[in-house]
């Protein structure tokens, strides 16, 4: 995988904003292509003022909308049974699967979106969502709001660390955690402060 990591890394600095659409499509169709990886490289390249930051996490927005379709429109058609004896031609783990359906299965289409915040589970949960058949605009809804924070926070970060954006690869999951921690937190800081103005 290391090798199809660097041509990702390539693609993106030669192509830009639809390098970083392709990447994010194929991660949130279960290609395990680390988020971090991808958005990390490209908050450094926005560091670098090759990229808009805003354009970059819009490509990364609707390219992990895209893969996410198309994992769920796999579930969706193909069920457990396909995705169980096809899926290790794509790298499909059925250990991360199971995991996703576990998630999806204790706590509904919520999972859509709090999924994207989580290690391994954000690339499989569309999965089970297709399994289930879950309204199809609850489930872009849902996708779009989980998505949208974590490509903000993770471009950030890259280009907060600047040359030293490639430790978001090597210490990934603890960046997740970290992230989903502290979006969490703002949240309930939100609903906090919104319920005193009210």
């Amino acid at each position: 995988m290391e090798g199809i990591f660097q041509v990702v890394l390539d693609l993106i600095e030669i192509w830009g904003y639809p390098a970083i659409l392709i990447g994010m499509a194929l991660e949130s169709a279960n290609i395990p292509i680390p988020s971090e990886l991808i958005f990390g490289f490209a908050g450094y390249l926005v560091f670098l003022g090759r990229l808009d930051f805003n354009l970059a996490v819009t490509a990364g927005v609707i390219g992990g909308l895209l893969g996410s379709i198309l994992s769920y429109s796999v579930g969706y058609y193909g069920g457990p049974n396909f995705v169980m004896k096809y899926g290790r031609y794509i790298f499909l783990s059925k250990k991360n699967v199971t995991k996703a359906q576990k998630w999806f299965d204790q706590y509904g289409l919520i999972t859509v979106l709090v999924a994207r915040l989580l290690p391994v589970v954000r690339t499989f949960i569309s999965l089970p969502a297709g399994f289930a058949r879950v309204n199809f605009l609850k489930f872009i809804v849902y996708t779009i709001l989980g998505s949208v924070p974590w490509t903000i926070a993770l471009i950030y970060i890259g280009m907060l660390l600047g040359e030293n954006w490639h430790t978001m690869h090597t210490i990934g999951h603890e960046i997740s955690l970290v992230v989903a921690s502290g979006l969490f937190i703002l949240g309930i800081y939100y609903i906090i402060r919104k319920g005193q103005t009210t």
